[in-house]
C-alpha cells in the first residue's frame, strides 16, 4: 500500500530522516514510536507533501508520489490528522465535519460517514451545534479524528493523538483507532505513548534521530527488553 524507500529529509538545516525504509500494509495498524525530535512528525509531513524530501521515494500502491502536491495526495486517500488537533474553533462541530468532506460530492456518502462519526463519537453528536473552540481537549481530538474520517481515507495517519489527554480519554481514543481499523481503514500511528501504541499495532518501527533502529510486530516489541527499558519505563 504505502512504501518509503531510502527516504531522506532535511528540515531546518537538520538531517531529520536518514534513509528511511517503511512499509504500511493494507488493512493493518502500523505504529512508529520514538522520542521527541526523532523525526516522526517530519516523516508524516513528508508523506503528505508538506515537507519535501531530499532523496528516496514515497510509493502509494506502486505509484511514485514523491513531490506531489498535498491536495493531490489527499485526493488519493492519504489523510493526516496532525498533532495538536487543529480544529476550526469558531465553527461548529457539524461545520468542522463538513469541511472534512470538502473534496467530495457524493451527498449520500457524506451523510453516511457523518452518521458513522456520530456513532463512533456520541459526544460529538450531543455537541454538533457547539463551537469547536469550546470543547474539551479530548472532545477536540475526537473531532479531529472524525473530520479526518469525513474525507473517506484509505490510509489514516495520526500524529500523537493521545498527547495532553487524560488517561481515560486517551484509552478511548486508542479503542476508537482500533475500531476504525476493523471497519476497513489502514492506520499509520505516531505515538509517544509506546505501550498503548504497541498494544494495538500489527507491526511497529522504532525511530531514533532519523534512523529506524528496530522493527517487529507490536507484540514482540512490547516484550523486547530494550524497548521496555527505553520506552515503557520498565527494567
Amino acid at each position: 500500500m504505502l512504501k518509503l524507500e531510502n527516504l531522506s529529509v532535511y528540515y531546518g538545516g537538520i538531517h531529520a530522516l536518514r534513509g528511511i525504509d517503511i512499509e504500511v500494509e493494507d488493512g493493518k495498524i502500523i505504529t512508529l514510536i520514538g522520542a521527541n525530535g526523532a523525526g516522526k512528525s517530519t516523516m508524516l509531513n513528508s508523506i503528505v507533501g508538506l515537507i519535501k524530501s531530499s532523496s528516496g521515494k514515497i510509493l502509494w500502491n506502486g505509484a511514485d508520489i514523491t513531490g506531489r502536491d498535498t491536495k493531490d495526495i489527499v485526493s488519493m486517500g492519504l489523510v493526516l490528522i496532525p498533532e495538536g488537533r487543529r480544529v476550526f474553533p469558531n465553527l461548529t462541530v457539524e461545520e468542522n465535519l463538513r469541511l472534512g468532506a470538502y473534496a467530495r460530492s457524493d451527498k449520500m456518502g457524506i451523510k453516511k460517514d457523518r452518521d458513522r462519526c456520530y456513532t463512533l463519537f456520541p459526544r460529538l453528536k450531543e455537541r454538533s451545534h457547539q463551537h469547536a473552540g469550546t470543547l474539551s481537549g479530548g472532545e477536540q481530538q475526537m473531532l479531529a479524528v472524525a473530520r479526518g474520517l469525513m474525507s473517506s481515507p484509505k490510509l489514516l495517519m495520526l500524529d500523537e493523538p493521545s498527547l495532553g489527554l487524560a488517561p481515560l480519554v486517551s484509552r478511548m481514543i486508542f479503542e476508537i483507532v482500533r475500531e476504525i481499523n476493523k471497519n476497513g481503514t489502514t492506520v499509520l500511528l505516531i505515538e509517544q505513548n509506546a505501550h498503548a501504541a504497541l498494544e494495538i499495532a500489527d507491526y511497529a518501527y522504532v525511530l531514533e534521530t532519523g534512523v529506524i533502529t528496530m522493527q517487529d510486530t507490536g507484540a514482540a516489541l512490547l516484550n523486547n527488553e530494550g524497548i521496555k527499558k527505553a520506552y515503557l519505563g520498565e527494567g
